[in-house]
C-alpha cells in the first residue's frame, strides 16, 4: 500500500498568473491562506492593490505576496525565519521571473525585523502567523508604533480567534471580518 505525500502547491486565483500553480516549502508548520479566503480577501482589495507595496511578516508558503503581484502590486518584503522556506521562495520568484526589484526575502523573526528601525510606507500589511504563537498583538502594535502602514493602508490578519477592536492599536478599526472554518480572518486599518 502506498502513500501519497501531502500535496504543497497552490494555484494563483487572480490577476496575470491565473491558475498558475505556486509550490511551497515541505515544512509541517506552513498553513497556506485557504483558496475561498484568498479569494475574499482579494475581492475586499479591488482598488487597493495596483501599485501597492506590500509587506508579508510571515511568508510561508509566500501564496499572498504572489496574489498581491499577479493583480498589480509593485513590490512585495516577505520575511521567514526559516532559512529553507525563504530559499524556497527564492526559487518560487526565480520560477515566476518576478524582477528582483519588485521583491525583498528577508531570513528573519517578524518581532526582530520591526525593532531594527523605520521601514516604512507600506500600503498592506498580511499578517499571518503561526496560531500558536502569542505575538499578534506585540507585533500588531510594532506596526502601530513605527507607522508602518500608509494613511489609507491596509493590514490584513489571519488568526484562530475572532479579533476584538480591543485587541488593535488605539485609532485603529475593523473593515471587514469573517470566518471559514477554523480561520478567522479581517481587514482593518490604521
Amino acid at each position: 500500500m502506498s502513500t501519497q505525500p501531502p500535496s504543497h502547491t497552490l494555484r494563483i486565483i487572480g490577476g496575470n498568473w491565473r491558475g498558475r500553480k505556486v509550490s511551497f516549502a515541505h515544512q509541517g508548520k506552513i498553513r497556506p491562506t485557504p483558496d475561498r479566503v484568498r479569494e475574499t480577501l482579494f475581492n475586499w482589495l479591488q482598488g487597493y492593490l495596483q501599485g501597492a507595496r506590500c509587506l508579508e511578516l510571515y511568508a510561508g508558503s509566500g501564496i499572498l505576496s504572489l496574489e498581491a503581484l499577479s493583480r498589480g502590486a509593485s513590490e512585495v518584503v516577505l520575511l521567514d525565519k526559516r532559512q529553507e522556506v525563504v530559499d524556497h521562495l527564492a526559487r518560487e520568484f526565480l520560477r515566476f521571473s518576478v524582477p528582483v526589484q519588485q521583491y525583498q526575502l528577508l531570513n528573519l523573526p517578524a518581532r526582530r525585523w520591526l525593532s531594527r528601525g523605520n521601514c516604512g510606507g507600506f500600503d498592506l500589511i498580511f499578517l499571518d502567523p503561526p496560531f500558536a504563537d502569542e505575538e499578534l498583538g506585540l507585533v500588531l502594535h510594532d506596526i502601530s508604533d513605527k507607522k508602518l502602514v500608509n494613511p489609507d493602508g491596509r493590514v490584513y490578519i489571519e488568526s484562530d480567534t475572532r479579533l476584538q477592536k480591543d485587541g488593535l492599536p488605539e485609532g485603529w478599526m475593523i473593515h471587514r471580518q469573517k470566518k471559514a472554518g477554523s480561520v478567522h480572518y479581517c481587514l482593518v486599518s490604521s
